[in-house]
Formats: C-alpha cells, sequence, structure tokens
C-alpha cells in the first residue's frame, strides 16, 4: 500500500475515539436491558462490531499493529445450530491462507534455522526448494507465531478462518488423525471468526461516517 493510500494519524485516533464511545455505548444498553433480546443490546453490539474493525483495519494499514482482539461478524452466515445444549467437548477448527510473494526470504530464513540446528533432521540444507523451506518453518514455529510474524518469513495473508464446534463427548485418541476435517459439521459450531479482503475498507469507512454523523 502507498503512503497516499494510508490512513492519516488522526484518522486512526478518530477510529480508537469512536471505539471508546460504542462501548461505552454498550455497557450503557448491557445495563439497562430489558430483556434477552433487547434490540438496543444488539444495536450496540453492531456498532462496536463496526468500531472495533474499522480502528483495527485503520491502525493496521497506518503502523502495521493488530488489536488483540475480534468480535465475530453479526450476519447470519452460519445454520442453525442443532448440536448439544450442554456440550462435554469442543473442537477448534482453523484455517489460515498465504501467498508466498517472498520466495527468497522464505528461503533464507528456512536456511538459517537449518544452519543453527545442523545436528538433527532439521539441519538438511534448505537448497532452492520452497517445499523444504514451508516443512522446516512449520516445524520451528507454533501456526500462531508465523501468523504474527508472516512478512518477516515472505508470506502475505490470504483469507481465514476460526470455528468453536461442539460436541457431545471427545473422540477416541486417533480416531479422526487421518481425515481431520472431513467431520466438520456446521450446524455443530457455537461461533466463527472470520477475516477476508471481502471485508473492504471502503465499507468499513461508510459505516464509521454512520457513526460519526450518529454523534453529530
Amino acid at each position: 500500500m502507498s503512503d497516499a493510500a494510508q490512513p492519516t494519524a488522526a484518522e486512526v485516533r478518530a477510529a480508537a475515539e469512536a471505539v471508546k464511545v460504542a462501548l461505552d455505548r454498550h455497557l450503557a444498553a448491557v445495563e439497562l436491558r430489558t430483556g434477552e433480546d433487547d434490540p438496543a443490546v444488539s444495536e450496540a453490539f453492531n456498532a462496536l462490531a463496526v468500531a472495533a474493525e474499522v480502528y483495527d483495519e485503520r491502525l493496521y494499514n497506518r503502523y502495521d499493529e493488530v488489536t488483540p482482539f475480534e468480535i465475530p461478524d453479526p450476519d447470519d452466515s452460519l445454520p442453525p445450530y442443532n448440536g448439544p445444549e450442554e456440550p462435554n467437548a469442543l473442537s477448534v477448527l482453523i484455517r489460515r491462507d498465504y501467498a508466498v510473494v517472498e520466495p527468497q526470504r522464505l528461503l533464507a530464513q528456512a536456511q538459517r534455522i537449518a544452519d543453527v540446528d545442523r545436528d538433527t533432521a532439521t539441519g538438511a540444507v534448505v537448497g532452492s526448494s520452497v517445499h523444504a523451506a514451508l516443512g522446516v518453518l512449520f516445524g520451528e514455529y507454533e501456526p500462531d507465531e508465523i501468523a504474527s510474524r508472516h512478512k518477516e518469513f515472505g508470506l502475505e495473508e490470504g483469507d481465514s478462518t476460526l470455528w468453536v464446534a461442539a460436541a457431545d463427548d471427545l473422540p477416541e485418541p486417533g480416531e479422526w488423525l487421518s481425515a481431520p476435517f472431513d467431520q466438520a459439521d456446521p450446524q455443530q459450531v457455537v461461533c466463527r471468526f472470520d477475516v477476508s479482503a471481502v471485508f473492504d475498507e471502503d465499507d468499513l469507512d461508510g459505516d464509521l461516517d454512520d457513526l460519526e454523523e450518529q454523534d453529530a
């Protein structure tokens, strides 16, 4: 992204202030709720989700930083829940996509790891194989660390999603290892968190403008 396309520091600050206002409104709505399905609470929740997402986008585009929280999209993206009312177990399913945009950086990082660890299987020379470099990288680092440092490894983030699915019982050890994702049932999902470029900044800016107009 060019400097011209980046939000200004003032725009990031304005987005942060909008989150603070939305937090106060959400708490006030919760404190005054009139029932389990109080529309004022739902409206305040949605406003907080919009404000937080705008702030996250602007913070990242300006400073290459992210917030430590995500608010699930309130849209109706899941089928009706049909899982156990009192689940005794849960599965967390995560998918993160990356593009290899700087293979030489990836290879260099993998070779550095291999050079430090030459007396083990990981210490083999990586050479020019991106396939081998990815194996070294994911063998050395936890997926969450790769997600937070992906640029260092020559990767670019694509879409990602996290599903939390309920179950009656924990599967037997080794039961699903041969096909770990085949039994994912959307009707067992309690909540999900999606990140995608399809949620573009223009739409978020429009939502923030609506919030600012409400404050005026």
